[in-house]
């Protein structure tokens, strides 16, 4: 067994380095084929990888952007939500989810989280309706699906479209009543994701993809993404600039081979910590969502109201275990977004879980070693 001292040296939150060191051959043969052809813009390694991505997900079209956030405006662009328009959107999530309708002039409905999976509260839905209601953002968070049959049924029901914030979900399957099966960013009108450097299938700088099932709809997105222009210099709508650089699409070939294999060694890492917080009295291990395997983006905790997380924080840090707080602060409550009537109590359990929640580390290259060491720390603080 490794001594104390070089298991800390080595524990990280995602150990990037490593990973990219057992597939470094093939991924500097990649990069160098790019430089070799010069093709750094729209170059044949992204189509390539579109091509692989949409086979490995099942999506009806894929295409690449810039990064996430790109992905989420270019969908609310491609549904045509005006400015007005209502958005349901969870409290507790990322702020880019909700960054983008506020940049459209479409107005963020929030909606509350349940307490055990973190995803949006099915229950809630039908109050969060009006008659400007023009779509949902159901956002699988940490790593598994939300209950995307409701979602879908109640969404055909009011007419409302849905997009799929599949950024820290890729390669979750979802299971449906008939026993159907589809992958997380497929199911809704429109799915996108984030190959930022640390999400599951990470590139190395920015990167992003949009899903749909829809040619009409992939058409809209891929004109809109391309400064609105179907033919060079002929622009038919407005539109951005936003593309997956060659070199990344060429290193996001390699590392989607690897897909499965870092789902499966992540969820060997979570079944390690689950069987570690099994019943504990300050630690409330995450649940699962019935109906969606789990791709653990991240392996987030409750803490007890108890506990004192800044000091938790602190003690952990000191011991040589990184942690992290995904999300301090829900949404409705950012200086940002307080014009559309946020106030505090208005999203209970978003707020206690901002409170509440914290993240150990995870990810594919985690030795066994490292996570002992990590599992005793966080006990020891509790004996």
């Amino acid at each position: 067994m490794q001594d104390f001292e070089n298991i800390m040296e080595n524990i990280q939150m995602v150990d990037l380095k490593t990973q990219y060191e057992n597939i470094k051959e093939e991924v500097n043969s990649a990069i160098q084929e790019v430089l070799n052809q010069t093709a750094f813009i729209n170059g044949p390694q992204v189509k390539k990888f579109a091509a692989e991505l949409k086979e490995y997900t099942g999506a009806g079209y894929v295409i690449p952007c810039a990064n996430g956030t790109d992905a989420l405006q270019i969908a609310m662009m491609a549904l045509n939500f005006k400015p007005g328009d209502e958005v349901i959107v969870p409290a507790f999530t990322y702020v880019a989810t909700v960054e983008v309708i506020a940049l459209l002039g479409l107005k963020p409905v929030f909606i509350d989280v349940t307490e055990d999976t973190f995803e949006l509260d099915t229950t809630q839905l039908e109050s969060k309706v009006t008659d400007k209601t023009v779509g949902i953002v159901t956002v699988h968070l940490y790593g598994q699906c939300s209950n995307m049959e409701v979602i879908l049924n109640f969404a055909s029901k009011h007419n409302l479209k849905v997009i799929e914030d599949t950024a820290q979900a890729i390669g979750a399957v979802y299971t449906f009543s008939d026993g159907k099966k589809m992958q997380a960013g497929t199911m809704g009108d429109i799915g996108t994701t984030s190959f930022f450097p640390s999400k599951n299938l990470g590139c190395y700088g920015d990167g992003g993809a949009i899903f749909t099932n829809n040619s009409e709809l992939a058409e809209k997105i891929q004109i809109i993404a391309n400064h609105g222009q179907k033919r060079k210099y002929y622009h038919d709508s407005i539109g951005v600039n936003s593309r997956l650089d060659t070199l990344q699409a060429a290193i996001l070939s390699i590392k989607l081979k690897y897909l499965d294999k870092y789902s499966k060694a992540r969820n060997k890492v979570a079944e390690r910590y689950d069987e570690a917080f099994q019943n504990h009295p300050k630690i409330t291990k995450p649940a699962r969502v019935k109906n969606s395997t789990h791709v653990f983006h991240q392996y987030t905790v409750r803490l007890s109201e108890s506990i004192n997380r800044d000091s938790f924080k602190s003690y952990l840090a000191e011991k040589g275990v990184p942690s992290m707080v995904y999300y301090p602060l829900p949404l409705h409550l950012q200086k940002a977004y307080l014009e559309y009537g946020g106030m505090e109590g208005q999203f209970p359990i978003s707020e206690k879980l901002c409170n509440q929640v914290i993240s150990f580390p995870i990810h594919t290259e985690m030795e066994q070693e490292q996570q002992d060491y990590i599992i005793e720390q966080i006990l020891n603080y509790f004996k």
